[in-house]
């Protein structure tokens, strides 16, 4: 079985990371792609998150329709920070004939060597290198040793320049949101108010 990996805080999950998502599982000829919400983003201010059950109801409601997407809680479960190399480990477990493929943005694949754990990290998992936006492949060779760089597969995706901040500061000033997100996510988002107290802009009978 060959088992897709994508991380995030996905406050909120959007097209963008379900996009890239499917594009790599039909490139790399992924069985599943497994999507699994931090609990405790070690590299981010926990306190400026919404909490880890409305991210991962989120990305369970924007996931639940295709057959090969899977939303785990494992990270959300697990007590402490979520670090990678302790999930890659907890799915080598549940899954030890499975070839792991984590799939994240080159960005992120670029502050590598600021993991816990990198040297084994690079070793349980390839890693699938999404490019964004202000983010050359190249910048990899400048950061990351030559081993690492032979376990990086690149994905050179269409770009779909949206984010979780984009989508959260259009909500606060009352922009419309649907079609950056499935419209169950943006329901959900308004019905709980997650992103404030703003009402939903007017847009018919949906979000």
């Amino acid at each position: 079985m060959r088992l897709g990996i994508m991380g995030g805080t996905f406050d909120p999950i959007h097209y963008g990371h379900l996009f890239v998502a499917e594009d790599a599982r039909l490139m790399f000829k992924l069985d599943r792609v497994i999507f699994i919400p931090n609990g405790i983003p070690p590299h981010k201010q926990v306190g400026a998150m919404t909490t880890a059950r409305h991210r991962y109801a989120m990305t369970l409601i924007a996931t639940h329709n295709n057959p090969t997407f899977v939303c785990s809680p494992m990270e959300v479960q697990r007590s402490g920070p979520s670090y990678t190399i302790d999930t890659l480990h907890q799915l080598r477990r549940e899954n030890p004939l499975a070839e792991l493929f984590y799939i994240t943005g080159v960005d992120a694949i670029a502050e590598m060597m600021s993991w816990k754990s990198h040297e084994d990290v690079i070793q349980l998992a390839q890693f699938v290198a999404a490019t964004r936006p202000g983010f050359a492949l190249n910048q990899l060779r400048r950061r990351l040793p030559m081993a690492y760089l032979q376990r990086i597969l690149p994905l050179n995706t269409t770009a779909v320049n949206l984010s979780s901040t984009m989508i959260r500061d259009r909500i606060t000033k009352k922009l419309p949101v649907r079609y950056l997100t499935p419209d169950g996510v943006v329901n959900y988002i308004y019905q709980h108010k997650i992103y404030g107290d703003s009402p939903p802009p007017e847009t018919g009978e949906n979000y």
